[in-house]
């Protein structure tokens, strides 16, 4: 039904996303199918992710990769999978990119046409942009200074420090630290 051959749910066809609904429904449950879509595809990413640790060894060849098809798994779903976590692009999408928390506001509060999404945020980044000019010419000529530490700084300084009850950047939802 929700086979793992894709590279991600947003590629499996809405057929068999609405199918998977439907489905669930017979055991009387009553929530919403944007929330049951939203379960699915945590519970999908979670499952490809676990088969991926326990079947796709690294240190092996590709064709043993191929032929080590988890049990009750189709053999074209496993070999597509495989073919993508081989690939270079299956690679970077594995191993992603780390973000810090700097580039994570930037990105988060700019619009598609590379504006930002509202003149508050565009204070902010003017403010961010001018202490890490500042920042990086202190850093520049002192080779102790981690510049990972003066990007927390500089967010701290410019968003305040995060206080009890509200986290930023993190999850689908707030979870109060």
């Amino acid at each position: 039904m929700l086979p793992i051959n894709y590279e991600s749910w947003h590629h499996i066809p809405d057929s068999n996303k609405n199918q998977a609904p439907d489905n669930i429904k017979r055991f009387a449950l009553e929530v919403s199918d944007d929330y049951m879509k939203k379960a699915l595809d945590k519970k999908w990413r979670d499952h490809k992710s676990t088969l991926k640790k326990e079947y796709f060894k690294k240190d092996i060849s590709l064709e043993q990769k191929l032929r080590n098809v988890p049990p009750e798994m189709l053999r074209y779903q496993w070999e597509d999978a495989v073919r993508f976590w081989n690939s270079k692009k299956g690679e970077e999408v594995s191993y992603g990119q780390k973000v810090g928390r700097l580039q994570l506001f930037d990105i988060t509060h700019r619009k598609k046409d590379g504006s930002p999404m509202t003149s508050k945020a565009g204070e902010i980044m003017e403010k961010l942009k001018e202490k890490k000019v500042e920042y990086e010419a202190i850093a520049s000529t002192d080779s102790s200074v981690n510049l990972e530490d003066i990007y927390n700084r500089i967010i701290i300084e410019v968003l305040d420090p995060e206080r009890y009850g509200r986290v930023r950047f993190q999850g689908s939802s707030v979870t109060p630290t």
